[in-house]
């Protein structure tokens, strides 16, 4: 019985390392589906998947979920900023258009 648990034990401390370097280097993990009959494409999937620790995904770049409103209280303020600059811009821009 002791011998069972300490295999188990030596099972899940390698498996908590072999997590901990993948979320601390990363992993992608990249393919496609494609489904075609009599050679008329059907059904194209693109599977693109990031395995990675918060910290890392923001070292590479990745950040969507600081904008995902579902996800972030700051995303309804950047989405509202957004409308208002978009606005001015579409003023500006008939603004000018009827100067010249």
């Amino acid at each position: 019985m002791n011998e069972q648990r300490m295999q188990h034990s030596v099972q899940a401390s390698g498996l908590a390392d072999i997590l901990e370097r993948v979320l601390d280097k990363g992993i992608v993990i990249a393919g496609d589906i494609s489904i075609s009959l009599v050679e008329v494409d059907l059904l194209n999937i693109r599977v693109r998947l990031v395995v990675a620790s918060v910290d890392r995904a923001m070292a590479m770049g990745i950040n969507w979920w600081q904008s995902d409103p579902y996800l972030s209280s700051n995303a309804h303020r950047l989405e509202e900023e957004n409308r208002e600059l978009r606005s001015r811009i579409e003023r500006l821009e008939a603004s000018a258009l009827s100067a010249s």
